[in-house]
């Protein structure tokens, strides 16, 4: 691995650290009730049923152990000297990915964004399921160059929690900056965007990297 991909793979790997202890931290430090006082988002789900308060928190903490287990999969290292903890690392990281996008999938439609976000972030966590699934059958068959393509794709799509979060950054300052009247506007217009924009960049950069690596493309599934 070259220098810039260390480079490159550590930025991504403290980032994913850094947005799965804020992200846990936050939902573990008040009861969701708590949170909805100062939160749209959480809000949304605090009003919802137990089985919808359930199924943000099984979400919250799946998300976040896929997104730190992540960029350990791509090391060279690891997978030649240590094989048997790469292998026991992506079992864990598959299943935290299916409970993921399952929990996901679950909470989609009672988003703050309404339709846009139940469009978004429910292709996102179906795209999310299978690309795993996927990834797993080909390493099922040694196919390790597709393997590691679709892993690529779909730690992109893991990769959204961190986006979703830089992209309202960066959103809700140009709201302000358009004259919005205060932050509750700037963000509730800039969430309007997240749900497709925190995946679709993500998905076409991976799909262009597995290109320049040589990696198989994008094809009917064998």
């Amino acid at each position: 691995m070259s220098t810039s991909s260390k480079i490159g793979w550590g930025v991504v790997a403290l980032l994913a650290l850094a947005i799965a202890a804020v992200s846990a931290g936050i939902y573990a430090s008040q009861p969701l009730d708590d949170l909805a006082e100062g939160s749209e988002v959480a809000r949304t789900y605090a009003e919802g049923s137990t089985f919808l308060r359930s199924a943000l928190y099984v979400h919250i903490v799946s998300a976040c152990a896929a997104l730190v287990l992540g960029p350990a999969q791509f090391s060279q290292r690891l997978r030649r000297r240590f094989t048997a903890t790469h292998r026991v690392m992506g079992r864990i990281y598959a299943v935290s990915v299916v409970v993921g996008a399952l929990s996901g999938l679950v909470i989609a439609p009672s988003n703050s964004a309404g339709a846009i976000g139940t469009a978004g972030f429910g292709l996102l966590g179906a795209l999310w399921l299978g690309t795993v699934i996927l990834a797993v059958r080909a390493a099922r068959r040694r196919d390790l160059a597709r393997h590691q393509a679709w892993m690529i794709r779909n730690y992109s799509l893991t990769f959204a929690a961190v986006t979703l979060r830089l992209w309202l950054i960066v959103l809700i300052v140009i709201y302000m900056a358009l004259g919005a009247e205060n932050d509750d506007e700037a963000f509730a217009s800039a969430y309007l965007w997240v749900p497709f924009l925190c995946w679709v960049p993500n998905i076409v950069f991976a799909e262009w990297w597995v290109r320049q690596r040589g990696l198989p493309a994008v094809a009917r599934p064998r």
